[in-house]
C-alpha cells in the first residue's frame, strides 16, 4: 500500500500509525495542507493567491458571495474544467471541475496557523461547512478539485506527500483518534 507513496521526508508514514505520536501522525497532513496549491485558496481574506510565493491573484480577484468569484469575475471566467494544453505555456490559468475558493461564511484557513490550530480547524464542523472528519476523508480522497493539486499543470509544484499517501496518513490519524499536535 505504500508503495505507490513518493520518496519524501514524511516516507515512515506506516510507523506513525504503530505508535508515533500526535506530531508525526498530523506532520503529512499539515504539510500537504500547508503547502502552497492548498493554500493559495484557503485563505484568510478574500482575495486568492498564487504561485509557490503565494502573491496576491491578478486582476483583483475575490471570493464573492458564494466562494466563486465576485460578480462577472467568476473564477470559472479563467478557470475551467481541466487545465489547458501545455501549448498555453506554463502560466496559463490550470483547471479542475468546480474551481472555487471555500464560501466566506467559512473560509477554512490554512495559512499562519500553527500545526495544532490546524488541525483543531480540521474537526471544526464551523469551519468545514459541517463536514465531519469521515466526510473530510472523502473530500480529500474524491473531490476532483483537491485532486487538482496534485497535477496542477504548468511549471506548479507539487505537495510533498502523494495524494495516496496522504490519503493513507489522513486515514491513519483517524484511526488514532485524531489526536492534534502539542
Amino acid at each position: 500500500m505504500l508503495a505507490t507513496m513518493a520518496i519524501t521526508p514524511f516516507a515512515s508514514i506506516g510507523a506513525f500509525a504503530q505508535g508515533g505520536n500526535a506530531d508525526q501522525l498530523f506532520e503529512p497532513i499539515r504539510a500537504v495542507l500547508q503547502h502552497p496549491r492548498c493554500q493559495n485558496c484557503h485563505i484568510p481574506g478574500d482575495a486568492p493567491l498564487q504561485y509557490d510565493s503565494g502573491r496576491e491573484h491578478a486582476q483583483f480577484v475575490q471570493r464573492g458571495p458564494r466562494g466563486k468569484g465576485a460578480v462577472a469575475m467568476e473564477c470559472a471566467a479563467c478557470h475551467h474544467d481541466e487545465n489547458l494544453p501545455a501549448s498555453y505555456g506554463a502560466h496559463a490559468p490550470p483547471g479542475a471541475p468546480n474551481w472555487q475558493l471555500p464560501p466566506p461564511e467559512a473560509k477554512m484557513v490554512f495559512i499562519g496557523l500553527s500545526p495544532r490550530a490546524l488541525c483543531e480547524a480540521i474537526k471544526d464542523k464551523r469551519v468545514t461547512r459541517g463536514r465531519d472528519l469521515n466526510a473530510m476523508l472523502v473530500h480529500v480522497r474524491d473531490d476532483k478539485l483537491v485532486g487538482w493539486g496534485w497535477n496542477p499543470g504548468g511549471e506548479r509544484s507539487v505537495p510533498p506527500v502523494s495524494r495516496p499517501a496522504f490519503v493513507t496518513a489522513f486515514e491513519q490519524w483517524l484511526r488514532a483518534g485524531a489526536p492534534c499536535p502539542t
